[in-house]
Order: C-alpha cells, then structure tokens, then sequence
C-alpha cells in the first residue's frame, strides 16, 4: 500500500546531503552550529548496486532502493524517526557551462524579494531547455548582477532598492536524462529533493568558505579525481571559466594493475596501500609476493618502482588532457585544489606540481567541520557531500519556513526487482 504524502518544515531536519558517486550511493547527516560551521552526525553507504555509472544514474530503480535504505540506516544512526528529504549534488560526464541572463522590471524602485530572484533564475532556466531540445539545467551559480545599470558580484540583500534588476549566470546543462533519472530515483524511494546543486559549485564552496574574498581576485581550479571520471573546473571570482570531464579515474587505474594478473581486490589494495604516481617519489622499493590470477604463473612479485610505473603511466593519459587546458589559464589563477578518493594517491600533488607552474594544493573543508567531528570525516571523498551540506545550509536560510512533501513510496517495491536483471540504460 502506497503511504500518504506528509508536509514538511525543512527547517525541522537535520541537513542531509546526497553523493551519487561512481560505486556507491552515500549520505551524510549534519547540524549546523554556529556560522558556517557543521556538525557531522553520521554517514551512511551502500555498493550493493551498479546503479551509477561516472555520476549518471543508469537504473533508477535501483537507485532508488538504495537511497530510500541508507536515509533509513541514517535516521536510525542518529535518532530520528524519518529523513524525508535531501540535498543532492549532480554532474557526470555529458555536462558542459554556458551563459544565460534574465531581466525584470519592477516599474518602480522597490525592494529585490527573494522571490523574484527565484523567479528570474527560474526563467533562465526555462530559456535554455525551451531552446536545446534534450538538454537540462542541472543547477545556475550567479555571475553578477545590475541593479539600475550599477554592477555588483553579490547576491542583492532584500534590503536593497531597484526598478531595473538584470542576473546573469553560468549554467551547468547536460543529457535530460541525467536529471530525470536522479529525480525518479527519489521518487521512487518516497523521498523528496529539498534542492540540488553541481558537484563543482560544492566543491569550490567547500575550499573556499573560509578565503573566499582572495578566491574573488585570485582564481583557482578544482581537480576532481574520482573513481570513474576526472573533472577540472576553473573559476574566476565568479565566473566558471572553463570545465572538462574525463571518463576514468582511480577505477581505471586499479584495471591496468589488475591485467598484470592480478585479482581486482588485490590491485585495489596495491594501490591504495602501497602506490605512488611516480617512481621517483617511492619511498622504499620494496617487494610483494601475491597470487596470480593465472594459473600458469601461480604467485607474481611486485616491486615498488614496478608498481609506480603502471600507475604514472595511467595517470599521464588521464591527466595530461586536462593539464593542457589548464594551463591557458596559469595567468588568470594561482591555485589548484585536488581532491575526490584518487587524490590520496600517494605522490599526486608532485606529480601534478611538474605539470604546471600553478600552485598545487590539497583541497580542504575542515574549516566547516567542527572540533567534536570524527577525523574521518576530513578525507577529501567527504568534501562534495560536505560542500553540499553547505549550500544547502545557505539554500534554506534564503527560504525559511519551506515547505517539503515527501513523494509516494509506491514504485520501490514494484520495481526494484525487474531492473535487477536490466542491462544499464545508455
């Protein structure tokens, strides 16, 4: 039996945040305690599925199930009877930026609502999908603003007096299907989005909520190394320059070590225990005797070095691409922040350094976490979920006292076990 749909204040729940990552589905609960300042309450995750494949939903269903169990596992893990609703941040490798613009006159000088923002957000994004059959916004970040013909980078306060208001934004588009799935997906596990973000825009929030106003005049890029893709993003203050998304990351790696004869599981261990991006920064060549997956060979030994190369020269076809492009930008950016699970790697940050005379960081949102969090929670796989905790901690204080109703549950059970045996969706 189909539940009823329940109303909602989102300001009642805690802030959950929602990653569609490559091999899993994760959600992270939190409160925020003073400023931008977050406590974590737990994390939850599930593999069970092949449901999202380099960020794309390719069986809603599925996915589905999955996030209606792990926001269960949640709820329970930190006390509370439901999360009903979530934040969630998209991209995947079909998306690409380009600029829109919206205008409205208010015929007289008066105060620049909240509600007309939305509104004009709301008609950009129209324009763009109304004009490119196929493609949706996955999410607008605001460039800057003319009030009256008088520029300014910043959201306008409601305190702020104009007639003439023009917004003009960066949009993030893709496939339509790529919304489509992700919002199926929680309808078909009776939860509700609260708002949706772009893993990028999560990402550059994260690093810099606490240097923000140097990011204005500086520039910076964001190197995402996940699982199955490889994104860059450039921004200038609060302009998205340029962005790119390469089809493989850490998976791919763990492949090219894995056809030396060697089980996945253990070349994933290899990996992330024992390999280096080059072997010039391993420590100790040191020696493993590990089983083969092909039986001729019976055992296989692994050096250091040997190890250190199988890896570079992977990671010089993932990333040599992206340093190119980034490159034309060294003169307008002086830094470049690293993270997602593949930046752990060890040896990645000189590795990168020796591509580009940008200054190479490793990405932080530690400045958001408070002194209570556990440190698990620092590693760079948590910064796109923390970085959404933050724009929707920022979301809800812009629409107090919103409403959310919960979809119906009704399609979980029917479906989950048909798509099962489905090949992925192209």
């Amino acid at each position: 039996m189909a539940k009823k749909n329940k109303t909602v204040s989102a300001d009642s729940l805690p802030l959950v945040a929602i990653d569609l990552g490559s091999h899993y589905v994760r959600a992270m609960a939190a409160q925020r305690v003073a400023g931008d300042v977050m406590h974590i309450l737990g994390v939850e995750q599930s593999h069970k599925f092949a449901s999202v494949e380099q960020g794309i939903v390719t069986q809603t269903s599925n996915t589905g199930y999955i996030i209606s169990e792990i926001l269960k596992l949640l709820a329970n893990r930190i006390g509370v009877k439901e999360l009903p609703t979530a934040f969630v941040s998209m991209g995947g490798r079909s998306m690409q930026i380009v600029e829109v613009k919206g205008k409205r006159d208010q015929v007289r000088k008066k105060e620049i609502s909240q509600a007309l923002l939305d509104d004009i957000e709301a008609e950009c994004k129209q324009k763009i999908e109304a004009h490119n059959q196929g493609v949706c916004v996955l999410g607008l970040t605001p460039i800057y603003y003319i009030l009256d013909g008088v520029e300014q980078d910043q959201v306008p306060l409601p305190t702020q007096r104009a007639t003439l208001i023009e917004a003009h934004y960066t949009a993030f588009v893709a496939r339509e299907e790529v919304a489509s799935r992700v919002n199926k997906s929680f309808d078909q596990a009776g939860k509700a989005i609260e708002a949706s973000f772009v893993r990028q825009e999560a990402l550059l929030s994260a690093f810099t909520a606490e240097d923000g106003e140097r990011i204005l005049t500086d520039g910076c890029a964001v190197l995402d190394l996940g699982a199955q893709t490889t994104t860059l993003s450039v921004y200038k203050g609060t302009e998205y320059l340029f962005t790119k998304v390469v089809p493989q990351g850490g998976y791919h790696i763990t492949r090219v070590i894995e056809d030396q004869g060697i089980s996945f599981a253990y070349a994933e261990k290899l990996k992330c225990q024992y390999g280096y991006a080059g072997a010039e920064w391993v420590e100790r060549n040191f020696r493993i005797t590990i089983p083969s997956t092909l039986p001729e060979m019976g055992t296989i030994v692994v050096t250091g070095e040997e190890l250190a190369n199988l890896i570079q020269l992977k990671l010089e076809e993932i990333i040599n691409p992206l340093m190119v492009e980034l490159n034309k930008y060294r003169e307008r950016i002086t830094r470049l922040y690293i993270t997602g699970g593949a930046s752990m790697l060890k040896g990645i940050g000189e590795f990168l350094q020796q591509k580009t005379p940008i200054r190479v960081m490793y990405g932080s949102h530690e400045h958001l976490l408070d002194s209570n969090t556990d440190e698990q929670y620092y590693e760079p796989t948590y910064s796109a979920l923390v970085g959404t905790l933050l724009l929707g901690s920022d979301y809800r204080d812009a629409h107090p006292g919103q409403k959310v109703k919960s979809p119906k549950i009704q399609q979980v059970i029917e479906g989950i076990f048909v798509d099962l045996f489905r090949e992925p969706q192209s």
